[in-house]
């Protein structure tokens, strides 16, 4: 069994974030020491590093929520998991998408921006615009 620090060093995650998947129901300390310490076996420290590498490929919290729970259920089916990535990576594509827009629209502003001593500068007016929409979906 591993204190909080240990668990966290084990997964490769910092203590607040350990903690914080405790507080939120992600992962459960197995007990407590007599001291009040949290306790974390070996299963724990899997858990937490499903969680991380779930994590790095952007999944939210809910949705590391539903990978786990296929992650501990011997009778989830491939299908399910599949379902859950495809919805991922649907909402990747849209961010892709908006990114590039936001990024032809960046390009073309910069490349009429004659960047010298006058005051005239397209980015500014386009900026200021208020008949201009903002880029959606990137942040």
């Amino acid at each position: 069994m591993l204190q909080i620090g240990g668990a966290a060093k084990a997964a490769e995650l910092p203590v607040k974030t350990v903690r914080y998947y405790d507080e939120i129901g992600l992962i459960k300390a197995n007990t407590q020491s007599e001291k009040g310490y949290r306790l974390y076996d070996e299963s724990a420290v899997h858990k937490l590093i499903f969680i991380r590498h779930a994590r790095a490929f952007g999944f939210s919290i809910e949705v590391c929520r539903e990978l786990l729970d296929c992650y501990q259920n011997p009778a989830r089916t491939s299908q399910e998991v599949k379902a859950v990535t495809a919805r991922h990576l649907a909402q990747i594509r849209e961010k892709m998408a908006a990114l590039q827009q936001l990024h032809d629209t960046l390009t073309h502003l910069a490349d009429h921006c004659h960047g010298d001593e006058r005051p005239d500068c397209p980015i500014i007016d386009y900026l200021a615009d208020p008949d201009n929409d903002p880029p959606t979906g990137v942040l």
